[in-house]
């Protein structure tokens, strides 16, 4: 079990892990060693993520999720393979993680009749500022 949070936890066998050549530096290894990592999870059929967190898993996850609903995330960063899995299991849990968090709900607030006050005085005083700048032309 992969814990993201107290109520969510994932279950190893509901992430698939896929090796492939990694592009980048390495010389002739980059060539023949597959270290490259692509994990894949099935977020629509887990059952530990709700609704609501799917749908902000789906608003974040962005285009690393499919239509169907699979997070695919490819980590070749390192050269190891062993180094690549955790990257990509790191990234995984940090999305879910995100997601698990309900947004703050906004509350609409108003500007009290003090910053109104300020709001005003500070623009005539600038007002006044460029009054004082401009050049004075007299027709006499």
């Amino acid at each position: 079990m992969i814990k993201i949070t107290n109520s969510i936890s994932l279950n190893e066998d509901e992430i698939e892990e896929h090796f492939i050549r990694s592009p980048g530096p390495g010389g002739q290894n980059v060539n023949k060693v597959e270290t490259a990592v692509q994990l894949r999870f099935d977020a629509s059929k887990s059952p530990m993520l709700g609704p609501d967190v799917f749908e902000r898993l789906r608003k974040i996850s962005g285009h690393r999720m499919t239509a169907a609903g699979i997070i695919i995330i490819t980590a070749n960063r390192f050269r190891s393979q062993l180094r690549n899995r955790a990257d990509a299991l790191e990234r995984l849990v940090e999305l879910i993680k995100l997601a698990a968090v309900p947004p703050k709900h906004r509350r609409a607030t108003r500007p009290s009749r003090r910053a109104k006050a300020k709001r005003v005085e500070t623009k005539k005083k600038q007002g006044m500022q460029k009054k004082q700048r401009q050049k004075k032309i007299s027709f006499e």
